[in-house]
């Protein structure tokens, strides 16, 4: 019984993820206001319905989240690379995708650093991965997880946009495995933004 609460739940919580994300998508000039609110309730279940490890000391998760956000960053600007010498097309549909989506004042910068970013770790790494532990294995759970909020991302049609979650979703799912640490994840993503966005940006848009 407590297992089919479970279940309900997680479907549920699922089911709602994807329908607000459908409508953050479509509503392009309050993007970062419904993209904030359903973060916020994903949150609230993960507080709620998920559990949150912590296996490290404060000085290991910010030196591991340093460097592993450092490496995620530099896997996405050499496959930034990689898919320019490609297919040239593809970085006008990266820079019109961030011109729609992206951050581009004070306000959304915050919301991404201290609502999305913690809200992302915390939804599909605390609550959705864990969840699925329960019923399929740890590495599998992760690469489900990964296949999930890629399939959020989806929802816009921006296909490279959907390449690249899945595999920084998939770099944060194994480092949680690995460290048993949301904390970590979280230094590690926040790292990664700061990199993207304001220390060492490549995309200009």
């Amino acid at each position: 019984m407590k297992s089919s609460k479970h279940l309900i739940v997680l479907l549920l919580s699922l089911a709602f993820i994807f329908i607000s994300m459908y409508f953050t998508f479509e509503e392009k000039n309050i993007f970062w206001h419904l993209y904030t609110f359903t973060l916020l309730v994903g949150i609230a279940i993960s507080i709620l319905f998920g559990k949150f490890k912590d296996e490290l000391p404060t000085w290991k998760y910010i030196l591991f989240g340093i460097g592993f956000g450092t490496i995620t960053y530099g896997v996405v600007r050499l496959s930034y690379i990689l898919l320019k010498t490609v297919d040239h097309g593809s970085v006008k549909t990266i820079r019109k995708f961030l011109e729609t989506y992206g951050p581009n004042n004070i306000w959304h910068y915050l919301l991404l650093i201290f609502i999305i970013v913690i809200g992302e770790e915390m939804f599909w790494r605390g609550y959705i991965q864990h969840a699925l532990k329960q019923y399929v294995p740890p590495i599998l759970s992760c690469i489900m997880t990964s296949v999930l909020f890629a399939l959020t991302i989806a929802l816009s049609g921006f296909i490279p946009g959907v390449i690249c979650a899945f595999i920084i979703s998939l770099i944060f799912g194994l480092l949680y495995e690995w460290k048993q640490s949301i904390p970590l994840v979280i230094v590690a993503h926040e790292i990664y933004v700061l990199l993207l966005f304001f220390i060492l940006p490549f995309i200009h848009y």
